[in-house]
């Protein structure tokens, strides 16, 4: 850039010498006309030469001024068709990428679908299992409670034949408990209409195996406390087969949860729950699962 802008004021300088009026230009020679006239065509004719010379010197300046931008534009080493290949690699790159994310994408939200709709599978079949095994059971208990009513129906023996006498009654369970049966069951119908209190063994309140050994204690019978226990206290016999003074129980013998004292008729005697305190029932009312006699 340096030697173009002395070029150019070279030119400049050039131009503003040729533009003066050649008298100015002109040493005097001579006076004569025609030393005038000599001088003056010499004086125009070095002119036009000092133009010439500016004109080129000027288009130099310019020409070299405009191929030396190129040059500096575009450096001789940078291939145009590799930057263009590089370009086009480097767009492709990024949509071969983007594509990939997006079926990354896709698959996960597809599996989350899948998850989702077996969590709910599952939830479902669960459900309708339990609903299942709540029917069966609903079932079950209809088909004993119905069992055990007709049962009771079918037994030869009824209430009024057991009650026509405290003492015809402890006649027939004489042979079992030594005549003493008689005496129990006078104990547990007279605790009708006590309250239920867990833990309680009377005389006011009692639970179900408090009620049960209070009656035994009764006879010089002494039974164990729980539940569990009493329903393996004697001798395990059919609910087919029961006689007055048998301990019924509900559950299994030996986990039993629930005790009462068959009075015969079909009917027990027991402290039932809180609400309901000690009561008399049929065993229609809830069959028990098994019954032991005391011996």
């Amino acid at each position: 850039m340096a030697h173009i802008t002395f070029l150019v004021r070279i030119a400049e300088f050039l131009i503003a010498m040729s533009a003066m009026s050649p008298t100015q230009n002109r040493i005097p020679l001579s006076d004569t006309p025609a030393g005038r006239r000599r001088h003056a065509r010499h004086t125009e004719s070095h002119w036009v030469k000092r133009a010439g010379v500016a004109t080129g010197v000027v288009g130099a300046a310019i020409l070299s001024s405009g191929a030396a931008a190129p040059a500096s534009a575009t450096p001789s080493n940078v291939n145009p068709l590799n930057e263009i290949t590089q370009t086009l690699s480097l767009s492709q790159l990024r949509a071969a990428d983007a594509t990939a994310q997006v079926a990354v994408d896709y698959q996960l939200q597809a599996s989350q679908a899948q998850a989702t709709e077996a969590a709910l599978k599952s939830a479902l079949h669960h459900k309708q299992a339990d609903r299942k095994k709540a029917a069966a059971a609903a079932r079950a208990k209809a088909r004993a409670k119905k069992a055990a009513a007709e049962k009771a129906a079918a037994r030869p023996m009824s209430l009024a034949a057991d009650a026509t006498s405290t003492h015809s009654t402890a006649s027939s369970a004489s042979s079992a408990v030594s005549g003493s049966v008689a005496a129990v069951v006078s104990f547990v119908q007279a605790q009708v209409g006590k309250s239920y209190v867990m833990g309680a063994t009377g005389p006011d309140a009692y639970d179900c195996s408090g009620l049960v050994q209070a009656a035994y204690r009764t006879i010089g019978v002494d039974l164990p406390r729980v539940s569990e226990d009493q329903s393996t206290a004697g001798t395990q016999v059919s609910l087919s087969d029961l006689q007055p003074g048998d301990i019924l129980y509900w559950g299994g013998a030996g986990s039993a949860y629930h005790v009462a004292i068959y009075i015969g008729g079909g009917n027990f005697i027991g402290a039932q729950n809180p609400s309901s305190g000690v009561v008399e029932h049929p065993l229609s009312y809830d069959e028990p699962t098994g019954a032991v006699r005391v011996a």
